[in-house]
Formats: C-alpha cells, sequence, structure tokens
C-alpha cells in the first residue's frame, strides 16, 4: 500500500485558512498555492534516492550529497494543477514538465479528458502528480491510469485539499500510488464540491468566476 501522508504542521494550517477566506484575491490565492506546493513537494521528496560525493568548502574538505536513482517529472491537471507547478519547480527546478487536460461534467460528476502531453522519457521518470483538489478522485484516477498506460511506474500525487471519497477511491483504485495532502476535509456535498474546501480551485487562481 502506497504512503499517504497529511502535512499537519501548523505554518500549513495558517496558510491554508487564508486560501479558504472568501475574501482572499487572486493574487495572494496563486501565491499561497504556490507556497504549500513547496512544502508538499519537500516532503514528496524526503525518501528520493542520494549519492555522496566529495566537495571543498572555503575552511576543509567534506562528504556532500546530490540526488541520484530515475530523474523527475512533474504532471499537472489542467487546469488547476497549473498553480502547483512553479513551486514544484522551485524544489526540483531539473523536472521535465508534461500536462494533462482534464474537465468535470457537471451532470455526471465524471471526468472529460481533452489533452495529454508528457515527456517523451515519462515512463523512465518520478512523477509528481498536481492537482489542488481531489473532490472524488475520477480526474485522479484517471490521469494516474493514463500515466501508468505509459509505463510509468512510480507516481506521487500532491494535493492541497482532498474529501475523504476522494483519498479512499485513489487508495482503492491505485493502492501503489503515494498521496501528500495538506488536509483532509470533511466530505464531499450533493454537487460534488469539498466541504468545507476553498470553492473552485481554477476559478480562483485565474480569476474566471
Amino acid at each position: 500500500m502506497g504512503k499517504l501522508i497529511v502535512l499537519d504542521n501548523p505554518i500549513i494550517k495558517h496558510k491554508l485558512t487564508i486560501l479558504r477566506d472568501k475574501n482572499t484575491g487572486t493574487n495572494e490565492f496563486r501565491q499561497l498555492i504556490k507556497e504549500i506546493s513547496v512544502l508538499l513537494a519537500y516532503s514528496a521528496g524526503n525518501d528520493l534516492s542520494l549519492e555522496e560525493f566529495e566537495i571543498e568548502t572555503p575552511v576543509a574538505k567534506t562528504t556532500g550529497y546530490r540526488l541520484s536513482g530515475k530523474k523527475l517529472g512533474i504532471v499537472p491537471i489542467l487546469r488547476a494543477g497549473l498553480g502547483m507547478v512553479d513551486g514544484v519547480l522551485d524544489v526540483f527546478p531539473a523536472a521535465r514538465v508534461g500536462h494533462i487536460g482534464m474537465y468535470r461534467d457537471e451532470e455526471t460528476l465524471k471526468p472529460v479528458d481533452y489533452y495529454c502531453k508528457l515527456p517523451k522519457d515519462a515512463n523512465k521518470r518520478d512523477i509528481f502528480l498536481l492537482d489542488p483538489m481531489l473532490a472524488t478522485g475520477g480526474s485522479a484516477c484517471d490521469a494516474i491510469e493514463k500515466l501508468k498506460n505509459l509505463g510509468v511506474e512510480s507516481i506521487k500525487m500532491l494535493n492541497i485539499i482532498a474529501a475523504p471519497e476522494g483519498v479512499e477511491k485513489v487508495r482503492k483504485e491505485h493502492p501503489d500510488v503515494n498521496l501528500y495532502i495538506a488536509s483532509i476535509d470533511e466530505k464531499l456535498n450533493e454537487n460534488g464540491y469539498i466541504v468545507p474546501g476553498l470553492g473552485d480551485a481554477g476559478d480562483r487562481l485565474f480569476g474566471t468566476k
């Protein structure tokens, strides 16, 4: 079974509270999404492989460390996932970036695919799948399935807010995927929105509401 890591710390709680506030403007909302994504990326990188090598400081020689193992890939689920990319790239600047485009059918609440563009060697990379909201889990599971069909073996999903229903669905259908989440909220409402949540992340990121 993959890991389920919930970042329960004072900094996350503080930033999430401002993020949730309906009076938080677009510019501040974007910045908070980026800042929380940085913290998620650091947590998701805790088990990356390292190799030792010798360096020389201005004072003496010492042992240094650098990331080793598979190269990294970042794949946001469009469009809201775009808001997390810069934060994750701040932590992993050499990562390649792909995109998976989906939208939710407002009647069926099921994901509809419309775009997929990934690095040619995506199957040789450790992939960080980004989406601020994990609601029903439909888009997440569909995106994970796409990655697996391309031969991707290592997938970590980063979410800012999740519903228990979405977490359960991903862990049931893709038990090998690690989940890194800033907050697991109470539930989904009848319209498939996370409660208390923060509204529509895409609309608040891009000022389209």
